[in-house]
Order: structure tokens, then sequence, then C-alpha cells
């Protein structure tokens, strides 16, 4: 369970400062007792998606073709994509600068996702790092797993996500013509992106049932929220924090898997403008950090941010929980068999 000690980091990008909890405003430093108002219409909605979802899943294993359920899980990393290399690194914390074919991409893949506009998933998740469980936090963990799992969602948002979130500069967001364009437009591109082109391609190439396609869509597109929303909730509760022991967000595998690399939530809280969002070296199931590294080969993705080993080191040493593995050679942590079986070539000859 998180400890009842975090505080708002305030860090969204490289040039950013630690924000001191004595300068959080004292309205927004603890959950208050507000009634939740809630939305049900989101609630019948989300409540019919699952359902359907789950549904889906059955015919994906009784009536479905095969190719129908392999591009549902191809659109669900793809949709995954513009979440995690898109609105997350790319925009919301400017970890790397992409030229206007992988923004492009990158917003169509977003709209897939279906997770509301970049400029206003970024705006939410800028709010989200500044004022980290706090009521101003659009899902504060501190309300419960549920609440900032999807329980957000079926609430209005509370006073102060408002008022936070119209301090946020989104101006980098709007100069970008592509994220303009989505957005003034949303609400005609992504029906037709997300579930529209989805049911009728595996009818039209495949001949699979309008049933079939539209369930197992229901279930991709279910997938992929899930997946996003165990980062707010399950990498803020469950996992190590080897880099800061003072925060809720955890390093979490399981996230990592489902998220595409987005489960090491200690270390991005503690370093969001590291475009990995993983510690030098970790790769694995790093998807979306494979991603970004393909494009960067071929020119599309440019100006990649990470962390240096020496700065790792020293905000583990700082406020670290001593769960991080060993740094190296003559670690404190380091093995006396390490010492003794370690094969040393070219040693110094004695002057």
């Amino acid at each position: 369970m998180a400890p009842n000690i975090s505080f708002p980091t305030g860090v969204l990008h490289e040039n950013d400062d630690e924000v001191s909890p004595m300068g959080i405003p004292p309205e927004v430093n603890k959950p208050d007792d507000r009634k939740l108002q809630l939305v049900w219409r989101n609630i019948i909605l989300f409540a019919y998606l699952h359902l359907t979802a789950l549904y889906g899943v059955w015919l994906m294993f009784t009536s479905a073709k095969l190719a129908t359920s392999v591009m549902a899980i191809l659109l669900y990393q793809l949709g995954g994509l513009g979440i995690t290399a898109g609105a997350h690194r790319l925009w919301a914390h400017r970890s790397y600068k992409a030229k206007w074919p992988l923004r492009l991409l990158l917003t169509f893949f977003n709209t897939l996702a279906f997770e509301d506009s970049v400029i206003d998933w970024a705006r939410d998740h800028r709010v989200h790092h500044k004022f980290s469980e706090t009521d101003a936090d659009p899902h504060n963990a501190k309300r419960g797993f549920f609440f900032s799992h999807v329980g957000w969602l079926l609430c209005r948002k509370h006073p102060q996500v408002k008022e936070k979130g119209k301090q946020i500069d989104l101006s980098d967001l709007w100069a970008d013509p592509i994220l303009k364009y989505q957005k003034k437009y949303y609400n005609y591109l992504m029906p037709l992106v997300c579930f529209v082109m989805p049911t009728v391609i595996p009818m039209y190439f495949w001949g699979e049932t309008f049933k079939n396609a539209f369930c197992v869509n229901l279930f991709r597109y279910c997938l992929t929220l899930n997946a996003t929303w165990l980062v707010n909730s399950a990498a803020h509760f469950f996992g190590d924090k080897p880099y800061d022991k003072f925060i809720n967000p955890a390093e979490n595998f399981a996230v990592a898997v489902l998220a595409l690399g987005e489960g090491w939530h200690n270390y991005h809280h503690t370093f969001p403008w590291d475009y990995k969002t993983a510690e030098l070296g970790k790769y694995n199931v790093n998807f979306s950090c494979a991603f970004i590294d393909f494009f960067a080969k071929i020119g599309w993705a440019y100006d990649l941010k990470t962390v240096s080993e020496e700065m790792i080191k020293k905000r583990v040493l700082r406020t670290g929980d001593g769960s991080h593995e060993i740094w190296g050679w003559g670690d404190k942590d380091q093995s006396v068999e390490d010492y003794r079986d370690a094969i040393i070539t070219h040693r110094k000859k004695a002057s």
C-alpha cells in the first residue's frame, strides 16, 4: 500500500525544479470530504463497454475468425503507442521531438485509442504530475484504487482539477497544426478511426460478421483503456520505490507489460523527461522505447532526452527505498562471490 507521506514533485520537463511541499496550496494537499457527483451517462456507457468486451473475448474463442483477433491485438498495440509514445512521452513531457510524419502517425494512433484528444490528454497529465496525489490530480490515488483506475471518469471533476488545469501552459501543443486539427475535428475523426474502421475492415476483407467484428473491437478498446488506467492505479499502489520512497508511484512489472513499458512509474515520476520512462538499460517490455528508438534511427524522432547514470545514482542514494540493484563494481551490496569469481584482464603492471 502506498505511504501517506507522498507529495507532488511538480516536475514535468527537464528544466523544471522540484516543487517543495510547502509550495503547494493548502487546499490541494489532502483529499477533501467533497461528495462525488456521479455522471450516470458515463457509468452506463462504461458498464456496457465492459460487458460487451467480455462477450467479445468469448467470441474470439468461439466464433470470430483468427484474422479478426489478430487485428484486434495489433490495434491494441498501435492505440497504446498513440498514448505512450505520443500523448505521454512526446507531447505531455516533451521528452523527445518528432518530425511531422511521425507526429501524424502518432496522432492517428492516439485517435484510435480514444482517450480524448492529445491536447486534452496532455493537459490532464501535466496537471497530474504538477499536483500528484492532491485534489488537483484528476485521478488522485489518495481517493482509492477504484477512483484512480476508472472512478474519476464516472464523476464530475474536482474544482481544483479545473482551476489548476487552466494554469497549465499548453501553447506548445496548440502550436502544432496536426494537434489543432485533431482537436477541432475529434468528434468526427474518433468514431471513424476507433469504431467504424476496425469493424468494417474484418467484414469487408475476410467476411467477418458484424457481431464478431464489433464486439471484438470493443474488447480491444476496453483493453487499451484498462492498460492505461492501471498506470494511474496499480502503479501508484504496488511495487518498489528505488528512486523516491516519498512518492506513491512505484515500479510495477505487470503494468509495464500491459502498458507497453509505462510501469516503471517510480522512475518516471522522479525523472519524467526521460523518453524511456525507465532507467538506462531497462528495455525489457518497454516496447514504446523500442518504437521511439526505431524512428530515431531513421531520423523521424530526435533530441531524445534521458538521465545520466550519475544523476540516477545520486537520487537513489538520497531518496530511494534501498531496492535498487547493484550499481557496478565496488557497490556496497556486491557479494563476496562477485569479487572472488570476476575475471579481470589487462591489469595494470606495477611500475
